[in-house]
């Protein structure tokens, strides 16, 4: 692993304790890990040292956890933990609308912290070095009538139009969509994208779905592109757009 840049930590935690606890433990597994106490200046150091994950405590001095991801977002694309005391839907949405990748509430488990992290360093490692050369093109570019989805270029157009969706917003259209027809269960959303069991409270995958049916045109209501099967999961219906 190159610690200068896919294993290399940020910290945003006004909590020193805390922040002394994840450092120690996070270094203990090999990590290079900074620390600091402050969302303002929280801000300077992710744009300009890019670190490979932020922790990010959801209350701080400065600017708050959600103002630091609304910040930084336009010029950072690695993974962005939120940590906080207040376990409300309110603020999980929140938190996911400004840009976290994931989240998590005190008191951190920290098997649950590194389970997280090795996932999203494994996934920026494999996005920096592309696509295996055995892959099938084909499999990069799906088409349903007048969606486009294409991986390779991470684009999502409807009817001509590009659609601005995020990277997690993708990733949670790319699966269901290469899986087109069948029920795709909220366990298995989880575990692809996430790197861990369904434990029946996580809302993020909703929380994707969600904002990926208002860009693609789909009914909230009564959604016919992108379906809920009560009670299991979702299913992308192939001849719906």
């Amino acid at each position: 692993m190159d610690m200068t840049t896919s294993g290399h930590l940020l910290i945003v935690e006004d909590d020193e304790a805390l922040a002394q606890w994840m450092k120690d433990y996070l270094q203990s597994k090999g990590y290079q890990v900074s620390v600091l106490g402050r969302g303002d200046e929280a801000v300077d150091f992710i744009l300009s040292e890019q670190p490979g994950v932020v922790i990010l405590d959801g209350m701080l001095p400065g600017l708050d956890g959600n103002d630091v991801c609304n910040a930084v977002r336009p010029k950072f694309t690695n993974a962005i933990i939120m940590v906080t005391a207040r376990d409300e839907e309110f603020d999980e949405v929140l938190g996911l609308e400004m840009g976290a990748d994931d989240y998590l509430t005190k008191p951190v488990r920290a098997r649950a912290l590194l389970t997280r992290i090795k996932k999203y360093l494994t996934k920026q490692q494999c996005n920096d070095g592309g696509q295996k050369g055995d892959l099938d093109k084909q499999t990069q570019r799906l088409e349903f009538h007048n969606l486009v989805v294409d991986k390779q270029a991470m684009v999502v157009s409807l009817a001509g139009e590009k659609v601005k969706v995020s990277s997690n917003e993708f990733e949670v259209l790319w699966l269901l969509a290469q899986r087109a027809g069948q029920l795709v269960t909220r366990e298995q959303l989880v575990e692809e994208l996430r790197g861990f069991e369904y434990d029946g409270f996580d809302r993020s995958i909703d929380l994707r779905i969600s904002r990926l049916r208002k860009k693609l045109g789909d009914d909230p209501s009564e959604p016919y592109r992108i379906k809920t099967i009560w009670g299991k999961g979702y299913l992308f219906a192939k001849d719906a757009w």
